[in-house]
Parts: structure tokens; C-alpha cells; sequence
């Protein structure tokens, strides 16, 4: 199992039948692909779906019905479409229930930095600041460490922040961590890795709730 499948096979564990859920550019985007179709879950698009779905196949595909990473989408029975106020008062109402979202960085104290990095192009912070504030539960999905090995879970974000103390979990390709108020704790490996050797991979201090091997 690749990296990416770790992530998202464990990400689906995170939805509860019945809730609200927005899933974020990028990787969170995959999760409801490894949804059962019959799955009871009320996917939320930023841009203006309730009940959004699976993309939608070759045939069907329509170009004014995309997500909010400009993937085709299909919908599911009952679905609702709606202008961006709209999608953004319910966002800002608190009515969504989770969102997985992606990061550059995030740290011991919840905060998340997914938005920019300085020198490089970017097309705004978009609703990632808004969703990361107002979201009853936040999950980041990402993988542990970045393209040249270094540590994405960190002591202190570096980079500019999307919003301060808003991440509840944290689920890497190689462990599920849990933010709380005595700090990072391990819940679950994903690989079979030791404490000492994943704490080499995490910049921030780790308590481990769970024995050196995965589970």
C-alpha cells in the first residue's frame, strides 16, 4: 500500500454516517473515493454543493458542476446547489461537521499552514482560513515528511499561518496524532515503525499512547 492509500484508507474512518463534511484540495479530495457508494454523507463543496460525490464518469461529466479543486463531480440523490454566500454562511454558522484538509506545516499547538509559501505562486488563501476556524473538527491529511525529508509536523509553523489552534488530528502516512493540551499524541502507526524512529521524522515532541510497533 503506497503512502497515499495509508492516508486516505484511514482518512475514511474519520466520517461518521449522518455529517456534514468538506474535503479540501488536494489529497482530502480523494477520500470519498474509498466511500462505499451507500455511505450516509453530506459532502460539502465551498463552491456551492451539498451532497456532492464520486467525479463523475467521461460521458456525464458537466462543466459548470466542479469542485472546489475544479474536478468534475457527479451528485448524489437529493443534492443541493447553491451561490457562494450561501455555502460560505453555513461554513461560517458552524454547521459542517468535519474537514480534512492538507498542509505545508502544522504544529504542536494545532496551528496549520497549508496557504503559501513565501516566493512561490499562490492563488490565495480561498476558504481554507474560514473552513479552518469554523469547522467543528479539523483532520489534516498529509504526508509526515516533505519532498526532501524534512518534517512537516513541527514545534512552531514557519511558514504563514491559515488559522492558529485549529487542528484536532493529524493523520500521516506513517501515524495517526491527535493535537491536545499536553501536546502531540500518538494514537495509531500505520507502518510498522519505532517510537525512536518516527520521533527522528516529527520536528515536535511526541507522547506515544500506543506500543513501538503499528498496529
Amino acid at each position: 500500500m503506497s503512502a497515499v492509500e495509508r492516508i486516505l484508507s484511514r482518512a475514511v474512518i474519520e466520517i461518521t454516517p449522518g455529517s456534514i463534511v468538506n474535503l479540501g484540495i488536494g489529497l482530502p479530495t480523494q477520500v470519498m473515493h474509498y466511500l462505499p457508494d451507500d455511505f450516509d454523507v453530506q459532502i460539502h463543496s465551498e463552491n456551492g454543493i451539498l451532497c456532492a460525490w464520486k467525479q463523475a464518469e467521461p460521458e456525464s461529466m458537466d462543466p459548470f458542476l466542479i469542485d472546489a479543486s475544479g474536478a468534475y463531480v457527479s451528485l448524489r440523490e437529493g443534492a443541493s446547489l447553491f451561490d457562494s454566500a450561501v455555502s460560505f454562511a453555513m461554513i461560517r454558522r458552524a454547521r459542517l461537521d468535519l474537514t480534512m484538509i492538507g498542509a505545508f506545516e502544522v504544529d504542536a499547538h494545532g496551528n496549520l499552514a497549508n496557504w503559501k509559501i513565501p516566493g512561490k505562486f499562490s492563488p490565495g488563501i480561498g476558504g481554507a482560513m474560514e473552513l479552518a476556524q469554523k469547522t467543528k473538527r479539523i483532520v489534516v491529511l498529509t504526508t509526515h515528511t516533505d519532498k526532501h525529508g524534512l518534517p512537516k509536523i513541527l514545534e512552531t509553523c514557519r511558514l504563514p499561518l491559515t488559522a492558529k489552534a485549529c487542528v484536532s488530528r493529524i493523520i500521516s502516512d506513517l501515524a495517526v496524532i491527535d493535537v491536545t493540551d499536553q501536546g502531540l499524541v500518538v494514537r495509531e502507526k500505520l507502518v510498522d515503525i519505532s517510537n525512536v524512529d518516527l520521533q527522528a521524522l516529527t520536528e515536535a515532541e511526541l507522547t506515544f499512547a500506543i506500543e513501538g510497533k503499528a498496529l
